[in-house]
């Protein structure tokens, strides 16, 4: 887990499901070969460069995501980039976290969901994200991230 965080500063939570913590080895023909700390290292380079505070979570448990939503509408988080991973076909806990919050977010995938089995085609969270980014590896984070520090910067 990295943790940045300014006070003072719009904060982005950056959310990464389960099994995201294998990437660079867990099947890089689909996955790619950057690891989880370098795509965390980049966003929070990009976030910096730009004065916004930056968090980024990974956990296989549901109940932690859900645990660090919750928080996050009671903190100054002003914007959530969410990859649910294997919650995305499962996790009604977790878009119910997100939309009680009322945070704005944006769905992520390292790979495109629609072109892969048939059940993967389904996210609980598209409907409700402010937009969904899939199928072009890890620089999807960083095409979310840009998105946010826009909009949190047009405030």
């Amino acid at each position: 887990m990295t943790k940045k965080r300014a006070a003072t500063r719009p904060a982005v939570l950056v959310l990464h499901g389960p099994n995201l913590n294998l990437l660079g080895s867990r099947e890089p023909e689909i996955y790619g070969r950057d690891t989880l700390a370098s795509i965390n290292r980049r966003l929070e380079a990009k976030a910096s460069a730009a004065g916004v505070a930056i968090e980024c979570l990974q956990s296989n448990h549901e109940g932690v995501l859900v645990d660090r939503v919750q928080q996050a509408g009671a903190q100054r988080v002003r914007f959530i980039i969410l990859n649910p991973a294997g919650f995305t076909y499962s996790s009604v806990a977790l878009r119910d976290a997100l939309t009680a919050v009322k945070i704005p977010f944006i769905e992520v995938h390292l790979s495109n969901i629609h072109a892969r089995e048939p059940w993967r085609a389904h996210s609980h969270f598209t409907a409700v994200a402010v937009g969904c980014i899939q199928g072009l590896g890890a620089m999807g984070y960083e095409l979310a991230l840009e998105y946010a520090i826009a909009r949190l910067k047009a405030r």
